[in-house]
């Protein structure tokens, strides 16, 4: 399987920012890290492995990118709008540093994302607040509403809380958009972000966002479940 390392400095974040790349061909496939993970946590936890038939086979392309969370999410030191600046940087990273390169890499134009836990919460920001640029986004055991991590609402922050804005969309060109984008909420149902996962489900059904929401039985926030989830949804919803 074809491994590849990538660092540069980053203008967008002003700092060196590293990811990996597994596979040499078929639908790019970005990755989040977990909370307090790196770009390197995919592979240490056997995702990557779990994936290995479909990388080597030239079916899917993992580009495991590494976050700012401790800059953003996590960031309790700074005020809100200050840190959900810091997460629009980081958004601007990935636009023009990184999907560049991917698409300079692989000809391929149907991109996904994904993440577990957090890194699911990432994936799906993006692709909503990005209409159009990911096809399939795969949120494993996310939570989508963020104001948890804040003291003060702001409107920075409700652009970037799913379940606030999405129930406000109403361009047609950014409904249609989304309408044409699968996507796939997988979590257990004993999760505390379930209820999260099932009123984000509602609220696209309700905009009409067609979507996939599969709830679990128990717990299944760990990486055992995570393997069998991406096995089910990286090519189909069920």
């Amino acid at each position: 399987m074809r491994r590849d390392y990538h660092r540069w400095y980053s203008h967008a974040l002003g700092r060196d920012m590293e990811l990996l790349i597994f596979g040499h061909a078929g639908a790019p496939c970005l990755v989040f890290p977990t909370s307090f993970g790196r770009f390197f946590e995919y592979e240490d936890r056997g995702m990557v492995a779990a994936l290995a038939h479909r990388l080597k086979q030239g079916w899917l392309q993992l580009i495991c990118v590494d976050s700012v969370f401790s800059e953003t999410w996590y960031n309790d030191t700074r005020d809100t709008d200050s840190r959900m600046w810091r997460e629009e940087q980081y958004e601007h990273y990935l636009l023009t540093e990184v999907l560049p390169l991917v698409r300079m890499i692989n000809p391929n134009r149907y991109l996904m994302a994904t993440g577990c836990s957090f890194g699911a919460t990432e994936a799906v920001i993006f692709t909503l607040r990005h209409p159009g640029v990911v096809r399939r986004v795969i949120g494993l055991s996310g939570l989508y509403d963020v104001r948890r991590f804040f003291n003060h609402y702001t409107q920075g922050l409700y652009y970037h809380n799913p379940v606030d804005f999405i129930p406000n969309l109403t361009d047609p060109e950014l409904l249609g958009r989304l309408r044409d984008t699968e996507i796939i909420l997988a979590i257990g149902r004993d999760d505390p972000s379930a209820w999260s996962n099932e009123l984000l489900s509602r609220q696209l059904w309700e905009r009409g966002i067609g979507n996939a929401l599969r709830l679990w039985d128990g717990w299944c926030h760990d990486w055992p479940y995570w393997k069998q989830m991406i096995h089910l949804y990286i090519e189909g919803y069920d």
